[in-house]
């Protein structure tokens, strides 16, 4: 997958950044710096095309996932994750993912996936539209969510359902409001905050 690896400090976390449809490994460059310069980053471009735009998985329509892609390509970027891991030397367990929107939708099946070891996650603009049957423990995961006041993608029931998914397994959740389907300055000072506490 193409990918950008800055290592700023041997030890330190790793930001994986996920950016949005669209987007490339890039974009969230600038967030990762503010959010804390000294952590490592692992920026990953995703590799489905939808209308010339990269995203991580293929969808049939707005809010609608293809379900058998977003578990393949879920699959394959959590593979990618773990190799990276092993050839730049960090532990997964230092790993924060950093998504927004469709960045974000990846890294809530990348945390709900049964081998994973994702602890820490800084979501913006997420949508996780499907009822899950899985009861997995995330009583050790710390989850900072963004959601959208007025979002025309996400209704607000579907940002209320991604809080659930977490709450009700059990993870520290820390939300803020934004406007619209967004990743505002206030958004990413309040997720620099939860991650300095």
């Amino acid at each position: 997958m193409k990918h950008i690896y800055n290592e700023t400090k041997k030890g330190a976390p790793v930001f994986v950044l996920l950016h949005g449809t669209g987007g490339t490994e890039h974009d969230l460059l600038p967030l990762a710096g503010m959010l804390n310069p000294e952590y490592n980053v692992l920026s990953i471009r995703g590799n489905v095309s939808e209308n010339g735009m990269n995203r991580y998985f293929k969808r049939h329509g707005e809010g609608q996932y293809d379900l058998e892609d977003l578990e393949y390509r879920g699959g394959e970027l959590h593979d990618f994750i773990i190799e990276a891991a092993e050839q730049h030397d960090f532990d997964l367990e230092d790993v924060v993912l950093v998504g927004f929107s469709n960045g974000a939708n990846i890294a809530i099946n990348l945390i709900l996936r049964d081998s994973s070891q994702f602890k820490k996650a800084a979501l913006f603009a997420p949508l996780y539209p499907m009822t899950l049957q899985d009861s997995k423990d995330l009583s050790d995961a710390e989850v900072f969510l963004s959601l959208g006041k007025g979002d025309p993608i996400v209704p607000e029931g579907e940002s209320l359902r991604v809080v659930s998914i977490f709450e009700d397994r059990g993870a520290d959740v820390t939300t803020t409001w934004v406007n619209g389907h967004s990743l505002p300055q206030e958004a990413a000072e309040k997720a620099k905050a939860w991650l300095d506490k």
